[in-house]
């Protein structure tokens, strides 16, 4: 939706507001190079391809926890130690070969990193509440 808007010469001021809010949010957490982004409708999004599988990751991880009937698995360091390891080679292909990995490996590799932080959130508050 942020990029459609951002493409839209004539969206509404509060749309495109919005969105460039988004871009300027994205901006301090991503490097949001053109080269290493998704484009949607033209428009590079307002994060990198691995920045987004990172975040699709966590939005998955976040609909299993509010669907779940159960309690959400337990997840250790050493879990979350091997979700970075997808990102981690990705980074050192890139700085061994100096060859950039297609975006969609990218965001395959960013997935298991933000759904298991975000599984790791869901328990840690969940221990909170109850």
């Amino acid at each position: 939706m942020t990029s459609w808007a951002a493409g839209r010469a004539h969206a509404p001021a509060l749309l495109y507001s919005a969105a460039a809010a988004v871009y300027a949010i994205g901006a301090l957490v991503c490097h949001q190079l053109p080269a290493r982004s998704f484009h949607l409708w033209a428009v590079q999004m307002p994060v990198c391809a691995r920045c987004a599988g990172i975040y699709v990751g966590a939005a998955i991880a976040s609909l299993i926890a509010l669907t779940s009937i159960r309690e959400p698995p337990r997840v250790s360091r050493v879990t979350l130690l091997a979700a970075a390891v997808p990102t981690a080679l990705t980074l050192v292909f890139e700085w061994w070969t100096g060859q950039m990995p297609a975006n969609w490996i990218r965001a395959a590799a960013g997935l298991p990193m933000g759904a298991i932080v975000t599984a790791l959130v869901v328990a840690a508050t969940g221990d909170q509440v109850n």
